[in-house]
C-alpha cells in the first residue's frame, strides 16, 4: 500500500481530516513559507494526531538547536530537510530523516545516493520557496534511481487527479502532496480525502498489473 503525507497543515479541521482520511504522515512546515508554523503550533496540533500516523518536521537550512527544540516539543516523529543540509551535519544530528532533493536532471537524482537517511523526497525545484511549487517533474528521472524504492516518497506537483498515474510511473514508498489538496491557498478536506483513495487505488492497480 502507496503511503500518504498530507504536508503544510495548519489548521486543526485539516489535521483531523487527514488523520481521519488515513493518512500515514502529517507535515507541519517550520521553513519560511506561506504554510509556515511555529513549533508552539505544531504541538497543539500534534496533540489531534494518533501514534500510527508519523509527525514530519519540515527545515531548510536549519540550526541544529531550531532542529532539536522541534524534535522535542512537538515531538516529531521524522526531520525532513529540505534545504541543502549536508551529510554530516543530518548524520550529526541522528533523528530519524527524510531529505528532500529538488530535481532538475539527473545529476539532481545522484545526489541522494551520498546521504543516509530513512526516507529521500523527490521534488519539484521550488519557485518563492524550497518546494511547495505545485508542479510536477520528469519522473523519468527516477528510472534508474539506485535507492531502494521503499525509501523513496513522491512530491512535486501531484494531486487526486494526477496521483495514480505518479504511483504507476514510479512505485514509491510514499507520495507527498500539499498545493494539490488546496483551494485558494487552503487546505480542502475533500481534497485530502479524494487524494487518500487515490492513492489507495493506484496501489491496487499497480498489484494487479504485476500479477498479469
Amino acid at each position: 500500500m502507496t503511503k500518504v503525507k498530507i504536508c503544510g497543515l495548519k489548521e486543526p479541521e485539516h489535521v483531523l481530516c487527514a488523520v481521519n482520511a488515513g493518512a500515514d504522515f502529517v507535515g507541519f512546515v517550520f521553513a519560511p513559507s506561506r504554510r509556515q508554523i511555529t513549533v508552539e503550533q505544531a504541538a497543539r496540533l500534534a496533540e489531534l494526531v494518533p501514534a500510527h500516523v508519523k509527525k514530519v518536521g519540515v527545515f531548510v537550512n536549519p540550526s541544529e538547536a531550531e532542529v532539536r527544540e522541534a524534535f522535542e516539543k512537538v515531538p516529531l516523529d521524522y526531520v525532513q530537510y529540505h534545504g541543502n543540509e549536508d551529510p554530516d551535519f543530518i548524520k550529526k544530528l541522528g533523528c530519524p530523516s527524510i531529505k528532500a532533493f529538488s530535481i532538475r536532471d539527473a545529476k539532481d537524482v545522484e545526489k541522494a545516493a551520498g546521504y543516509q537517511a530513512d526516507y529521500y523526497l523527490f521534488d519539484a525545484p521550488g519557485t518563492d520557496y524550497a518546494g511547495g511549487s505545485g508542479k510536477v517533474f520528469d519522473w523519468s528521472l527516477l528510472e534508474r534511481l539506485s535507492i531502494p524504492r521503499e525509501k523513496v516518497i513522491l512530491a512535486g506537483g501531484l494531486n487526486p487527479a494526477n496521483v495514480r498515474q505518479a504511483v504507476a510511473a514510479v512505485q514509491p514508498f510514499a507520495v507527498d502532496v500539499s498545493s494539490g489538496v488546496e483551494k485558494n491557498g487552503k487546505k480542502c478536506c475533500e481534497l485530502i480525502q479524494s487524494f487518500i483513495q487515490a492513492a489507495a487505488a493506484s496501489t491496487q492497480t499497480v498489484r494487479i498489473n504485476e500479477r498479469k
